[in-house]
């Protein structure tokens, strides 16, 4: 990744506001509490017309005991090696802060470009109290404000004057895998074990990551986009804000992939919140892999795999046709399995059948197993094609369509699955009046 822009500083100064300001999305959770961004957030950004990344990360504390705080810091170390540029951020109201020092004499070791921004500057009055900061020892300084916008324009036209020269990376077309689940069920423990680096903060707390984050993964010759996001639970279980942002966000990443890794938790089985994630998956026509995690924690039996397979597919039937894999993320079990049902799972989301092929199989399958008639009238299917949709989707004309009932239609989308390798994909059937 080239042209990588970091903003840091201690918590609660504003930096979420600036990241989403510059990457003109709400792509991290602003809150008045401090501590909410915990994990490095990307997000790409561009000024007149010169595209450059941007990353958000935690606010840096000094000598924590907090489990999430000291995690937060190695998150820091890491966006400041990876940047080109550093957007140090401090907060005008307080004034000079002693973690502002702190913060200020890491950068300075870092030998890296270091621009002093000076936010929540939104009137003349701040304007005058901002010039305490030159005691940093980083020379002149941006005065902004993040949360309208002010002195944003100045800060961009500085920011790409010091970017490399060299082109910025575009998104490549290729697939975003969501990993999605109850909370504290190992997401972020499987991302860092695919990619081999701490990525993501793992902590045994539920609710640690509360972003959707995106990492690139690109080895042994499979390339996606990996996306962890924050543990998906029960309406009436969501306490905090922050935590009511994070599952929405959730929802959205679910919406925006390909296809989803559900996680479940080996020693707590499928409940009923994994049921709802299906649902939500389903709902939205993506792909599916369930992937049983913790499994080096459980005693086995003969069958133990066969039996909670079963129960799996019992709990989510009518659709039971995707990859189950038990794997342990943290011992690396099996994960490697994971990269060959990515591409096999794509693979049946973006296949398309011929329409001569579809209708000379299925109109003879159709013939032979006719629909059952409904008060004395026979239904004819005459035509079958696959529509152009994101999700596989076919088209079955016939005379009377609202006669179809949905056995008929279970009946049909199992041969379609079984003949032509749509496993881990949604299939919808639509029936129209020729």
């Amino acid at each position: 990744m080239s042209r990588i822009v970091a903003i840091v500083g201690r918590p609660n100064v504003g930096k979420s506001t600036l990241f989403n300001r510059l990457t003109g999305t709400r792509g991290a959770i602003v809150d008045e509490a401090s501590g909410v961004t915990r994990d490095r957030n990307y997000g790409l950004a561009n000024w007149n017309g010169i595209d450059f990344s941007v990353i958000d990360t935690g606010g840096y504390v000094q000598n924590s005991e907090n489990i999430f705080e000291g995690e937060i810091n190695k998150q820091v170390k890491l966006a400041i090696d990876e940047a080109d540029i550093i957007l140090f951020m401090v907060d005008v109201i307080c004034g000079v802060h002693e973690l502002d020092k702190t913060v200020a004499s890491l950068l300075r070791k870092s030998g890296k470009k270091v621009m002093l921004i000076v936010n929540k500057v939104d009137n003349s009055q701040r304007l005058l109290y901002a010039g305490e900061f030159y005691s940093l020892g980083l020379g002149d300084y941006f005065a902004v404000s993040s949360v309208n916008g002010s002195g944003t324009g100045d800060l961009l036209d500085a920011v790409v004057v010091n970017l490399p020269r060299e082109e910025a990376e575009t998104l490549p077309d290729i697939p975003r895998i969501a990993i999605v689940g109850r909370p504290n069920v190992g997401k972020s423990s499987l991302v860092n074990s695919l990619v081999g680096e701490e990525r993501i903060i793992v902590t045994p707390l539920p609710g640690t990551t509360r972003d959707s984050i995106f990492t690139r993964y690109n080895k042994y010759h499979h390339d996606f986009f990996l996306v962890d996001t924050a543990g998906l639970r029960k309406k009436g279980k969501i306490s905090e804000d922050i935590e009511f942002y994070s599952v929405m966000r959730a929802i959205r990443t679910i919406e925006n992939s390909d296809i989803c890794l559900l996680l479940i938790d080996a020693t707590r089985g499928f409940e009923a919140q994994d049921l709802s994630i299906v649902s939500l998956i389903q709902k939205n026509g993506r792909g599916m892999i369930v992937l049983v995690n913790k499994w080096d924690l459980i005693e086995k039996e003969n069958n133990t795999a066969k039996r909670f397979e079963k129960e799996i597919r019992n709990k989510t039937s009518p659709f039971t046709d995707y990859p189950v894999l038990f794997i342990s993320a943290t011992s690396k079990q099996r994960i490697h399995k994971i990269l060959e049902l990515i591409d096999r799972v794509n693979e049946n989301r973006k296949r398309k059948i011929p329409t001569s092929q579809l209708n000379d199989v299925m109109l003879e399958l159709i013939k032979d197993n006719p629909p059952p008639a409904i008060k004395g009238k026979y239904i004819r299917i005459k035509y079958v094609t696959q529509l152009p949709t994101y999700t596989p989707s076919f088209a079955f004309f016939c005379n009377l369509p609202q006669y179809v009932k949905d056995p008929y239609k279970r009946f049909l989308e199992n041969r379609i699955r079984k003949l032509f390798e749509f496993t881990g994909v949604p299939v919808r059937l639509y029936f129209r009046k020729k």
